[in-house]
């Protein structure tokens, strides 16, 4: 289903309360470009610290996050994000890694899952999809980032496909597609809907129009929930947003619309115990 699942439920923070209310504890959302520390092209509560802010500015808008989502900084665990489909579990012995410095984070990694309680799984975006996966009854939360590379690779397949090997049936397993850019503000070439086509070759859908010969507009957030469907998931049980992270310019970052000079908004999902 489609609705405004995120809720801005302070200056710095989209919460997603659909599944906090099915987890008690459970924290998930995404933050806002508004309430930080960080100037100049960065604008405020940029969580990047990979994109040549100043460290310890960074530094400030993670612990002014963390004090928000309830959950330390130093039970964060985050990713050197590659644009692939590599997944890692994660475990208390990954609590702090990436959450300030870069150099430790996680590497080459996109999707991180865990079972375990008082982790927050966190991946940067600037205009990237965020996919959130939960596993109610066992407790087993994940966090995708889906460019389109990820996407055509169905990064969102593999998360799901881990969750069974876990135990979760798909039809059990819970995912919500967060804010990221928009069909109209997101174009591509041939080259990428090729690989779009090649994903959803047993779909009817196209989640694409074309906008002049060779240039395509494309509906990530949309591809991606298609690839979850055609992975089990049932459409009652997927979320996704309608916030475009390139159309609201006062609270996201978006790389397309700022030309690639600009900071980068946090996705979150952990629960504590």
């Amino acid at each position: 289903m489609t609705e405004q699942a995120f809720y801005k439920t302070d200056q710095l923070i989209f919460s997603l309360p659909a599944w906090s209310r099915l987890v008690p504890g459970l924290k998930a959302g995404i933050t806002s470009k508004q309430g930080g520390f960080s100037e100049g092209k960065y604008r405020s509560l940029n969580m990047g610290l990979h994109v040549n802010d100043v460290q310890e500015t960074v530094q400030k808008n993670r612990r002014l996050a963390a004090e928000r989502i309830g959950i330390p900084s130093a039970n964060w665990v985050c990713a050197e994000q590659t644009h692939g489909r590599n997944i890692r579990w994660v475990t208390k012995e990954d609590a702090g890694r990436g959450a300030m410095d870069y150099s430790t984070s996680i590497m080459d990694t996109d999707g991180l899952i865990t079972d375990e309680p008082d982790l927050l799984l966190t991946m940067c975006y600037a205009d990237c999809v965020p996919i959130y996966f939960l596993y109610p009854e066992g407790r087993l939360i994940g966090v995708a980032h889906a460019g389109w590379k990820g996407t055509v690779l169905d990064i969102a397949g593999h998360m799901i496909r881990e969750f069974n090997r876990y135990g979760a049936k798909s039809e059990d397993i819970l995912a919500a597609v967060g804010p990221s850019i928009c069909r109209k503000c997101y174009q591509v070439d041939d080259r990428v809907i090729d690989k779009v086509e090649k994903l959803l070759e047993d779909c009817n859908e196209k989640p694409y129009n074309l906008k002049y010969e060779g240039q395509y507009e494309l509906d990530l957030k949309r591809t991606n929930y298609l690839a979850i469907r055609n992975a089990g998931i049932p459409s009652g049980n997927i979320i996704v947003s309608e916030l475009c992270t390139s159309c609201n310019e006062n609270e996201f970052f978006s790389h397309r619309r700022d030309n690639g000079r600009t900071g980068r908004i946090m996705s979150f999902i952990g629960w504590k115990e």
